[in-house]
């Protein structure tokens, strides 16, 4: 093995973002040696916000992380909706209620912040985090897989946990397909609140105003310090098939006509940075050999359920699970793990629930950006929602994340083919 380490891992994770950090330390609480990869200089996130529901306060409660979360982040009092263009309110949601019906708070924190807060938990762990380290392929070899890098070197384990993005290299062991563009575009900006008080944003909420073709979301972050604002958009560029496409020039004809309240957050968007929003078709077969994708590499989803960071924080978890039940039953060598049965009941529990995510959040983007009689329609049935009805989210945010000893007794399962709203 043409390595500069001196011990094989008992697991491998390439890729240093949420979900790989998430993956790896919940593997090493499970007593496993974990190396983790990441290609960058130094471990960090760019982005903004992140919302982060109950199905995942939960985890990071487990993992002892919550309270340092919470500390880093702000606990909302409530999700409302309003239309874009004339800032009528309506739904919402009482998350003070939600917390009470799911036992876990809804969080909003910054993406570093989060990131941080789990690169902490690894260090403390001792997972082995190794940085400028560019994975180039995964091959299944004999008792285990191999990564091989760009500079040559391998590296070996008894699995490999590829968290390597909506980009994934791994992906390619499993199918052969490209990322889907939903030709929207996200924009961000962070502000110090001081700087946008007086356009009398909400304090303690998360504001969604739902446009034709457009949406802008607003909610305080670290400890009410600073104000999280995203704007989303179709853009015309995308539909003709221009290269360059998502320029600011789109981004504000894309909200021409919308509310006074949007129209004061517009000017604090980064203007010199933008997301194009992508996602792809679900994937059923996460496993190949001793190699398992985790996070975007398996489900990319558009970003409308706020799941996409949340899926990945799942995925290490419930797989950690898994490995849990597992080891010790079979090996005497080695990290004493039935990876084959671990893997197989991973693949069977998280693929059918972020295929719902996936295709759901395309449903709900759809939703918010309806247009003429259909934007009525909407605007009438989220009226008519009583404002503690949980009915369309417990599968979400419910014990969904299923492991050995969990059962989802509690909530419903609503069925794979009804839609979600």
């Amino acid at each position: 093995m043409n390595t500069t380490h001196l011990h094989r891992p008992d697991v491998l994770v390439i890729g240093g973002g949420i979900g790989g950090l998430s993956a790896a330390l919940a593997l090493t609480r499970q007593g496993l040696r974990v190396r983790l990869y990441e290609q960058a200089a130094e471990f960090g996130e760019v982005g903004a916000g992140l919302q982060i529901a109950p199905n995942c306060t939960r985890i990071l409660d487990d993992y002892g992380l919550l309270d340092e979360a919470v500390q880093l982040g702000v606990l909302p009092e409530h999700v409302i909706m309003k239309d874009a263009l004339d800032a009528t309110e309506l739904t919402r949601v009482d998350l003070r209620d939600m917390q009470r019906r799911y036992g876990f708070p809804y969080m909003v924190i910054h993406r570093s912040d989060l990131h941080g807060v789990l690169l902490r938990g690894c260090e403390r762990a001792g997972v082995e985090l190794v940085t400028r380290t560019r994975c180039e392929s995964y091959e299944n070899v004999e008792g285990g897989a191999r990564v091989t890098f760009a500079d040559g070197r391998t590296d070996e384990a008894e699995v490999v946990i590829a968290a390597d993005g909506l980009h994934s290299v791994a992906r390619t062991l499993l199918v052969d397909d490209e990322p889907v563009n939903s030709a929207y575009v996200s924009y961000r900006g962070t502000v110090p609140f001081a700087q946008v008080r007086a356009n009398e944003v909400h304090e303690k909420d998360v504001v969604l105003y739902v446009g034709p073709h457009c949406h802008f979301v607003q909610y305080p972050l670290r400890g009410g310090r600073m104000f999280n604002q995203v704007a989303v958009f179709r853009s015309p560029k995308a539909l003709a098939g221009e290269d360059d496409w998502g320029t600011p020039d789109e981004l504000d004809r894309a909200f021409e006509g919308t509310c006074e309240q949007v129209q004061k957050g517009l000017p604090l968007m980064w203007r010199d940075r933008w997301w194009r929003m992508l996602d792809r078709e679900p994937l059923m077969t996460w496993v190949s050999g001793r190699v398992a994708l985790l996070g975007d590499a398996a489900h990319p989803p558009l970003q409308y359920m706020a799941q996409g960071a949340v899926m990945a924080v799942e995925d290490g978890w419930v797989l950690a699970r898994h490995v849990g039940a597992q080891r010790a039953k079979r090996f005497a060598g080695g990290s004493g793990v039935d990876w084959g049965t671990a893997l197989d009941a991973y693949e069977a529990v998280r693929p059918e629930h972020c295929r719902r995510v996936v295709l759901t959040a395309r449903t709900w983007g759809d939703l918010w950006h309806q247009v003429g009689a259909e934007r009525e329609q909407r605007n009438a049935v989220m009226r008519s929602r009583d404002t503690y009805d949980y009915s369309f989210m417990d599968w979400i945010y419910g014990p969904t994340a299923l492991a050995p000893d969990q059962e989802p007794e509690m909530y419903p399962t609503i069925p794979p083919a009804s839609v979600e709203i």
